[in-house]
């Protein structure tokens, strides 16, 4: 599958459970708050049997789900369509094939979120 333009991705060397704390605490040093944590590698080894894959992919992955209200109601009122960058998504996670290297990831979006998110991303990653 080819690189997905629609996808940023930081990386560093770190233990997964730092990143994933200092993520959740560059979102709360934003004044945002988590709405929903995913744990997407859990879910893979659950429903791998039923779906006919034994593939590990990842050491650990988790999604976290927020918003911010003033920056949604600026881009909503811009456009009611940007409704549907709302609520916002960052992962991290850690591959099998790459144990030590942790990822941070998001989906662009619009200039204003993808700014927002990339600083929370690099934050929790250590790189500003």
């Amino acid at each position: 599958m080819a690189k997905n333009d629609a996808v940023v991705r930081h990386s560093a060397k770190a233990r997964f459970e730092d990143v994933r704390d200092d993520l959740k605490l560059a979102i709360a040093g934003k004044g945002l708050v988590v709405d929903y944590e995913s744990f997407i590698n859990r879910m893979l080894e659950r429903t791998g049997k039923d779906v006919g894959s034994s593939r590990k992919l990842y050491r650990d992955a988790q999604a976290f789900v927020f918003c911010s209200a003033a920056l949604s109601r600026r881009t909503m009122e811009a456009d009611p369509a940007n409704i549907a960058f709302c609520p916002y998504s960052i992962i991290v996670y850690e591959t099998v094939q790459e144990p030590g290297r942790i990822h941070v990831t998001y989906q662009r979006s619009l200039p204003e979120v993808d700014a927002l998110l990339d600083d929370i991303a690099r934050e929790a990653l250590g790189l500003r």
